[in-house]
């Protein structure tokens, strides 16, 4: 049998606009995935970039620039990325409130219309495109994976 998962099919009753309004839902949920991981890349290049500005305060202090080294010291390493908060604080932020409430809704949303299933919208494109009975088209893996 070459059909999809009852996961990955639409409930009865369900409208192509619901699919397609899921759908947009799950495409912005992917971008503000996408916008999460940068927040962490951003956390872990600026934690990096405070740890090795250390290192060039000892080198610069080492080779006699004590004055300097002080004054980058004092006024950069260990600073507020913004006030009050370094960048772990900022993700910590951003998970708990935007990104939760934002990944609570898109469930419920899911859970309300469809039962919870997912990605139904590129499913049901994935059917519209392959080329059925041919290899490598096939609607779900035949490797004893949870999708066969």
């Amino acid at each position: 049998m070459d059909e999809p998962i009852p996961a990955h099919r639409r409930p009865a009753g369900t409208t192509d606009a619901t699919v397609e309004a899921l759908g947009k839902l799950s495409e912005a949920l992917e971008v503000v995935e996408d916008a999460r991981g940068h927040l962490y890349g951003f956390h872990r290049l600026t934690g990096m970039g405070d740890l090795t500005l250390g290192e060039a305060v000892d080198l610069l202090r080492e080779a006699g620039h004590g004055a300097l080294a002080d004054r980058i010291a004092e006024e950069l390493v260990g600073r507020n990325v913004i006030e009050g908060r370094w960048t772990f604080q900022l993700v910590e932020e951003y998970d708990d409130g935007y990104y939760a409430t934002f990944k609570r809704l898109e469930a419920a949303a899911r859970e309300e219309l469809v039962g919870g299933r997912r990605h139904l919208y590129e499913a049901e494109m994935k059917e519209r495109l392959r080329t059925h009975g041919r290899r490598h088209h096939e609607a779900t893996p035949h490797d004893g994976s949870d999708q066969a």
